[in-house]
This record gives structure tokens, C-alpha cells and sequence, in this order.
């Protein structure tokens, strides 16, 4: 009698085509870089093997589910009301469950699994994507201890050294609106920053310091939760404004911080940007800054692409694919009416 056959793997594939694992995996995702003529001999190769991209198959008999968990950390604190408008998160979430069906998987968005009221199922994905991890993030260490596959978008402060975070690059931007604000006209530069220990606010802090230290300006800087939202914004803008100097150009963490400073500037009567200029910097462009008036200077993470890489580089680590992690991560400042052109007073 014949011995039963086995299938083809992952690995098979990557000998026959004289290729690595990493590079099988990009050929059938289309994530990653691969020359058109080395993924047809991989896919040439896995014609000739039988092999078929099923990571559903695989999951069961290896008792995995199949299933990515996408932990959102702003969502602990609050609801997913706090989401709605906020561009960065929405598009995160649908272009990385696109990304991990294309990959074999579903995505649940899950709340943390650390918490005591969390589903039981939480704690049964494959892997977890964290968006922007809190300082000494118990899932991370939850995760660490039991060797689930994980990676945070945004790392752990407290993890300072860790490879398993995608970076945002939030220092770099940060600086780059700055700069942006005064070569807009900008002399004194205020910023509302947020009040989440996560790696967004705490870089962001940095580099505002930084900035205005190498400039000999003393620094300006109010917080708000980003739980606040535009009405936490306004009431920062009513108390800068307030101030006997008030700044010519306020930096703002997020886009509901940075329309509802807008708000006060036009309720005192300022002119933007004739008087003062406004940007939004680590938050992603939103609806909030789009729809001022005048429009807000933004901008864009990019997150349809952010949420494809973390989605792939986690796939691959579930797997047992260990890729090198993305370089910083690309975003697009987008200047608009509230730091050029005609101002609105």
C-alpha cells in the first residue's frame, strides 16, 4: 500500500524555486518586492508540487483559528463612538482585515485580552496587531510570556529596544509641521499635545521640546485627553489665546484638538493664518481638519498601506516567518488654508 501523501509546505516551494520562505510568501500576497520573473518560478514551482496558499487548513490542523486580533488601544478608555471621524483608525482597521483575508485570515477587532471583562475568544488569535501600545503594555507582556506572535503599530515606551513594532517615525513629523508652521510666518509656537502614555504623545512631547530648545523658545505647551476631543481643543485655544503673548502658531496632536482651536481663534476674533496658524500633526488628516474653515493643515499616516505592512509582517511571524520590520513609515503633509493663503477671520 502507498504511503499517504503529504503536502506540499511553504518551504517545499522556496527549495524547488531556490528561493527563501519570505520570498514564497510575498509572491502569493503581493506584499513585499518581487521581481515578476522570480515569482513566476515560484508560482511554477508550486504548480509542480500541488501546492495551494490555504492558511485556513493549516490553522485547523495545527489548532489555530485563523484569525488575526486588532486591539485598538484609544478604544480602551472610551467607546467606539470616539472612533467615528477619525480617519486613521477606520481606514487601519478595513484595509487590514482586506490585508489579512488576502492572506487566509480573518481579523477580529478584539478589546484588550488582559482585561478581566474581555471575550474568551480574544485570547485565542493567532496574532495580534496593537495600535499605538501604552507604557508597559500588558498585552505585550501577556503576549511575550505565552509566545503569541505580535506587533505593535507604534512601540511600547517602556520597550525601547524591542523589534516587534512597526515605527511611525512621530518625532520626525512632528518636527516637519513645526518647521512647516514657521516658515509659515510662525514665531511663537504653542502645541496641545494628549495625555495618553503611548509612544505618540511622549515622541510627539519630545521633539516639541526639542524644537522650540533649539530655537531659544520657551516652551508653550498644553494637554488635553484625546477623549476631549474639538471641545477639549477649544477650551486649550480659549487658554492660549488668554495669555498676555499668546502664540502666532499652534501645533496640534489631533484633529478634533485642532478644529476646536480653530474654534477659539475665530471666537476671539483671530484671523487664520493672518494672526495665527494651525496645524495638526501626528493624527492622521480627517474629516475634522478637512472640513474647516478654514481647511486644516494635516497629515496623512497613510494607514491603508501601514495596516498592509503590519499585516504582513505579522502573518509572516505567525507562520514562522521572520522578516526584517519596516523601515519608518511613509506619511504626506498636506498644507491647506490654515497656514497659507488668504486668512479667514
Amino acid at each position: 500500500m502507498a504511503g499517504k501523501r503529504t503536502r506540499a509546505t511553504i518551504k517545499d516551494v522556496a527549495r524547488r524555486a531556490g528561493v527563501s520562505p519570505t520570498t514564497v510568501s510575498h509572491a502569493f500576497s503581493g506584499n513585499g518586492t518581487v521581481a515578476a520573473e522570480t515569482a513566476e518560478r515560484v508560482r511554477e514551482a508550486a504548480r509542480e508540487l500541488g501546492y495551494r496558499p490555504d492558511t485556513v487548513a493549516r490553522g485547523l490542523r495545527s489548532s489555530r483559528l485563523g484569525v488575526l486580533g486588532l486591539v485598538v488601544r484609544p478604544l480602551d478608555p472610551s467607546d467606539t463612538a470616539f472612533l467615528e471621524g477619525v480617519d486613521y483608525f477606520l481606514r487601519f482597521a478595513g484595509s487590514a482585515a482586506l490585508a489579512a483575508v488576502e492572506r487566509g485570515y480573518g481579523l477580529m477587532l478584539v478589546p484588550d485580552p488582559t482585561r478581566a471583562d474581555a471575550p474568551a475568544v480574544g485570547l485565542a488569535c493567532d496574532g495580534f496587531l496593537i495600535t499605538e501600545p501604552v507604557e508597559n503594555d500588558p498585552l505585550i507582556t501577556m503576549l511575550d510570556r505565552e509566545c503569541v506572535p505580535f506587533l505593535g503599530v507604534g512601540r511600547d515606551p517602556a520597550r525601547p529596544a524591542s523589534p516587534d513594532y512597526l515605527d511611525l517615525g512621530t518625532g520626525r513629523i512632528v518636527a516637519e509641521v513645526l518647521d512647516h508652521l514657521a516658515a509659515a510666518g510662525g514665531t511663537r509656537v504653542a502645541a496641545v499635545l494628549g495625555t495618553d502614555r503611548n509612544e505618540w504623545n511622549l515622541d510627539a512631547e519630545r521633539a516639541y521640546l526639542d524644537w522650540v530648545g533649539v530655537r531659544g523658545q520657551q516652551p508653550l505647551a498644553v494637554r488635553r485627553a484625546e477623549v476631549a476631543g474639538e471641545a477639549g481643543g477649544r477650551e486649550a485655544g480659549e487658554e492660549l489665546f488668554a495669555l498676555d503673548s499668546p502664540p502666532d502658531a499652534v501645533y496640534c496632536q489631533t484633529g478634533r484638538h485642532a478644529a476646536g482651536v480653530l474654534a477659539a481663534a475665530r471666537a476671539r476674533g483671530l484671523a487664520v493664518p493672518g494672526d495665527v496658524r494651525i496645524a495638526c500633526g501626528a493624527d492622521s488628516d480627517s474629516e475634522h481638519t478637512r472640513s474647516g474653515v478654514p481647511p486644516i493643515t494635516a497629515v496623512d499616516l497613510r494607514p491603508v498601506r501601514l495596516a498592509r505592512t503590519a499585516v504582513a509582517v505579522l502573518v509572516d511571524r505567525v507562520e514562522g516567518i521572520e522578516p526584517p520590520v519596516p523601515g519608518p513609515a511613509e506619511y504626506e503633509l498636506i498644507v491647506r488654508g490654515s497656514t497659507r493663503g488668504q486668512a479667514v477671520g
